[in-house]
């Protein structure tokens, strides 16, 4: 395993051009002391530094393009992989291309190559950057809506939010999404959403109406799905999240989870799962009104193969440093990220240790019987006959509480995970 980083050319010739000047005004000894310093942190050959300290170190544009090193069969399997993991930016994509050809292969999706294999596996990010813009599709940007508020009941639950580099699985953001269409009258279909901080792990649940027994379900359905145990809970203040009904149902039903909330008006107190409305709901169902007891069912379907799609399959990129760069010249002072390899939220809980190893055991042989390629498409297609499903209608709203136990988690085809509830 590689200790050391490699510089980057840039930085190759501004070390070689502080260099260059001690170089030059040094004695024959000393050029041979700096030049065995040279080799060991360039890694470039002597007599290819000693023609570089000898000549002009300012980087100029290429008299001649180089030929291009990778083929029509590197860009069609990078379509396929692409479209496998819902065309995931080139930085969580790029790591995981030689594993997904494998794994699309024995799919009967992609036919591979020893050749194509090694080629996978050097390209490099900008390269897969370059192609990828030739692919890329046009995804609408949407933004959600909340209601936030503050019952007195909130008062003794702490605000705040949680830390961004937890390193154990079980801290969960929660949020709420509606799908009411341009009116927000009448009873309509929510998403809950969950979203695990340390490892990226998402599920999501569709719930008619925001009733404390609707919202009682859909965390009974999340809870149950998730492989590891749940520490702490954090919405934001919607009063859909705390009433008394809630606050006993997780007092009495759910074991050892804490409560918490975010601060009122601080929408990035929970800044996690808000980026995971956009990508994993609206990019999918968009601001259609959903209203209807078939589209919930539809619906929670939906979230059942998206959570298997989404953790099993997409890899993430996590926080891994923060840098403040102070103002230097006309740039303003500000905080770089930096992230780390990507990797799917299984890969990431696995490596915490925060799964049992028959949970562990029995995932790993549902991804390697899931063809991911496939799963997408049904997804989609899922998606297509919920936006197609004819809405209420105006005037005769269903009854919710009539029709609630038709999608009680007893109907439920959920991973047998759960084991903090009653």
């Amino acid at each position: 395993m590689e200790t050391e980083e490699k510089m980057h050319i840039a930085e190759r010739y501004k070390y070689l051009r502080i260099m260059q000047g001690r170089y030059r005004q040094a004695s024959r000894q000393e050029r041979e002391q700096l030049l065995d310093e040279m080799v060991s942190v360039t890694g470039l050959h002597r007599k290819s530094l000693i023609r570089l300290m000898k000549g002009d170190l300012q980087r100029r544009p290429r008299s001649q393009e180089r030929g291009a090193l990778y083929g029509p069969e590197v860009t069609s399997a990078l379509a396929v992989i692409w479209e496998s993991l819902d065309y995931v930016c080139a930085e969580r994509l790029t790591p995981k291309l030689v594993e997904m050809a494998q794994h699309l292969e024995a799919c009967g999706e992609l036919v591979t190559t020893p050749e194509l294999l090694e080629q996978l596996g050097r390209i490099s990010l900008s390269t897969v950057e370059r192609r990828l813009r030739t692919l890329r599709p046009e995804r609408p940007r949407r933004r959600g809506q909340t209601r936030p508020s503050g019952p007195p009941l909130t008062r003794d639950i702490p605000m705040g939010r949680l830390p961004w580099d937890l390193s154990v699985p079980g801290y969960l953001e929660a949020d709420l999404v509606h799908h009411c269409g341009v009116s927000a009258s009448g009873e309509y279909v929510h998403t809950l959403q969950v979203v695990d901080i340390a490892t990226g792990w998402s599920e999501r649940a569709a719930l008619l109406g925001r009733s404390y027994r609707a919202m009682e379900d859909a965390f009974r359905r999340i809870l149950r799905r998730l492989p590891f145990a749940v520490i702490e809970i954090h919405p934001d203040n919607g009063s859909e999240f705390f009433n008394a009904h809630l606050l006993r149902f997780f007092g009495e039903a759910v074991h050892g989870v804490r409560l918490s909330r975010s601060r009122p008006y601080h929408k990035n107190d929970n800044r996690i799962v808000e980026q995971k409305n956009g990508s994993l709901v609206r990019s999918f169902l968009g601001y259609e009104r959903l209203d209807t007891v078939a589209q919930t069912l539809a619906l929670n379907r939906l979230y059942e193969k998206m959570g298997w799609y989404c953790n099993l399959f997409q890899p993430v990129l996590h926080l891994q440093e923060k840098v403040y760069l102070p103002a230097e010249g006309n740039r303003p002072a500000r905080i770089q990220r930096r992230h780390d390899r990507a990797q799917t939220p299984f890969e990431r809980l696995c490596a915490t240790g925060g799964i049992s190893p028959e949970r562990r055991q029995h995932l790993e042989a549902l991804r390697a019987q899931i063809n991911p390629r496939r799963l997408r498409q049904e997804i989609y297609a899922l998606v297509d006959y919920i936006l197609d499903l004819p809405g209420a209608v105006p005037g005769q709203p269903e009854d919710v509480f009539q029709t609630l136990e038709v999608y009680t988690i007893s109907e439920e085809v959920a991973l047998p995970f759960g084991n903090i509830i009653n």
